[in-house]
């Protein structure tokens, strides 16, 4: 099985090629289907996001087709953690890949234009302001129970930038540690939302979000994954809490938003 057995769905999803297989025609004609049998936004989410199981991982895959980096805007052949969770949101809200790659401009860059630039290079910025990825931790769990962290995206404990932007932005985070990490937990969320993964030894870079994901029934963790090799869906408890230990310091969570018509 790629998906769930109890997934709405499941069987057709199945039958589909996948999608790394396909031409942009041939992807072009499936996508209105997505909407017929998924009218719902976070259902159609949930499924394309399915279909993508098994993609090949490859990272930094995504650019604006121009120097410093034209690599495509948007693909479906590899993905690392971040382009699954940007193209499932712009295919989802799509019938062709044009229009894909209209709501992945619109979703991927902070002016609506593609530049390098321009780009949300870091998950918490993105999460912060982006209205298509929307930060709900503190909705979730009481700021008592969450660990703050202040931090300069993109500037690195000597003073360096980490990525060539002439961009730093200061911020206050709260993120859930590990020790309040549990089913419970889980059990208050949506049936699809985003997770970040925190890791502290990144501080000192200036990022403070090593990983991301898409969680699916309060229980499975689909993502893009360097460790598999490939996309996958996975218990996130199994993932995460590993016999020696956490892989990660704690969790943001956020909600997926359409984008305005």
């Amino acid at each position: 099985m790629v998906c769930p057995q109890d997934t709405e769905g499941c069987e057709w999803i199945e039958t589909l090629p996948k999608p790394w297989t396909l031409s942009q025609k041939e992807i072009t004609k499936i996508l209105p289907d997505f909407h017929k049998r998924f009218p719902d936004f976070q259902k159609r989410l949930k499924a394309f996001s399915l279909w993508q199981l098994g993609k090949p991982y490859e990272a930094f895959k995504l650019g604006e087709e121009i120097e410093p980096d034209p690599d495509p805007i948007i693909r479906l052949d590899v993905s690392d953690c971040t382009v699954h969770v940007l193209t499932s949101l712009a295919f989802s809200q799509s019938t062709s890949w044009d229009e894909a790659k209209k709501k992945m401009i619109r979703i991927h860059y902070k002016d609506q234009r593609p530049t390098f630039m321009s780009r949300w290079h870091f998950t918490t910025d993105r999460i912060l302001l982006n209205p298509s990825t929307v930060n709900i931790t503190e909705e979730l769990i009481s700021k008592d129970s969450l660990t703050f962290v202040q931090i300069i995206l993109n500037r690195k404990e000597n003073g360096e930038e980490f990525l060539d932007l002439n961009w730093e932005r200061e911020i206050l985070i709260g993120f859930i540690p590990n020790e309040k990490i549990n089913q419970k937990l889980l059990n208050s969320l949506p049936e699809i939302c985003g997770l970040c993964f925190i890791k502290k030894s990144y501080f000192k870079m200036g990022i403070a979000v090593a990983h991301e994901g898409m969680l699916i029934d309060q229980k499975n963790l689909i993502h893009a994954s360097s460790e598999y090799g490939e996309t996958v869906n996975i218990d996130f408890m199994d993932y995460y809490f590993r016999e020696d230990g956490a892989v990660f310091d704690g969790i943001l969570i956020y909600s997926f938003l359409p984008l305005e018509k």
